[in-house]
């Protein structure tokens, strides 16, 4: 479980600080959703979770421990084995080929080459992303980017899954197939939390922060 207590964050010290004095527990085996206008901090509270950001007040924790104040080379490390980042615009290494961008995740959580490789083939296959693998992400479409960037997310099974307005970019039928995964995950033991104003995403999850 993640969980933040007396959160607050500002980019800088003259902007607005952001969800001030928050406290929140997001479960493992949920999907928690973080709804809120836009500029209401939804993708930094993500990135806060991930421990890409440092708070400005306040504390995030991983299973009732301290984590946000870890040094940066233990963040990352912690971010390598047990987080899975999936974003809006599927973030993918346009000079890459697809197997390469999925298999990343894998080398950077510590498996081997042949290992990762293996795995990436396994879920692209799983999310019918029926494309050669050594396409660029450039020669695919927004749907099936958005599915690569999901399969490089869970290639090393992680315990915590962040996705930031993952479903924006699609059409209904490649967002169910985004949703319904998250959702599995969850159901597997893992703390999801999806940033999103769509009311479909917001229906599908156990629970919802708004900010």
């Amino acid at each position: 479980m993640i969980s933040v207590e007396d959160l607050s964050f500002s980019y800088t010290s003259r902007s607005e600080e952001l969800f001030r004095d928050l406290s929140y527990d997001f479960p493992a085996g949920a999907v928690t959703t973080v709804t809120g206008p836009s500029g209401s901090g939804k993708s930094t509270l993500l990135y806060l979770l991930g421990l890409l950001l440092t708070p400005s007040g306040g504390a995030v924790h991983y299973d009732g421990r301290p984590a946000s104040d870890l040094s940066d080379r233990e963040r990352s490390r912690l971010r390598a084995l047990h987080v899975g980042f999936v974003f809006q615009d599927a973030a993918l290494d346009q000079s890459r080929a697809v197997l390469d961008n999925v298999a990343e995740g894998g080398l950077y959580g510590g498996m081997t080459r042949r290992r990762a490789a293996r795995r990436a083939r396994e879920l692209l296959e799983q999310f019918g992303v029926e494309v050669p693998e050594k396409h660029k992400p450039g020669e695919v479409s927004g749907g099936q980017a958005q599915r690569i960037g999901l399969c490089r997310a869970l290639i090393k099974e992680p315990t915590v899954v962040l996705a930031d307005e993952p479903t924006g970019n699609l059409d209904r039928a490649s967002a169910d197939v985004v949703l319904d995964a998250l959702v599995d995950v969850a159901r597997n033991g893992a703390t999801v939390v999806i940033s999103s104003h769509d009311p479909v995403v917001v229906q599908r999850g156990d629970y919802a922060l708004e900010l």
